[in-house]
């Protein structure tokens, strides 16, 4: 996948705030994302662990610049 596509499966920034600010919705299609991207480890850590901080983390990014965060790289 290119480095400059959006999360969330490419949707636009409205759709993606959106769906970001639903704590459930922004908690699966961060896991999904991570997934996709073949993150495994970090998309397991997305489903059962630190929810509500990755999710406030994950409005914010998404409202400053489209993008969820990064914090696992493998």
């Amino acid at each position: 996948m290119a480095k400059s596509s959006k999360d969330y499966f490419g949707l636009s920034r409205i759709v993606s705030i959106i769906l970001a600010i639903i704590p459930v919705t922004a908690w699966l299609l961060g896991a999904f994302t991570r997934f996709k991207e073949g993150k495994i480890v970090a998309g397991i850590i997305r489903l059962i662990g630190l929810g509500f901080i990755l999710w406030v983390c994950d409005l914010v990014l998404m409202i400053l610049n489209g993008k969820i965060l990064r914090l696992l790289n493998c």
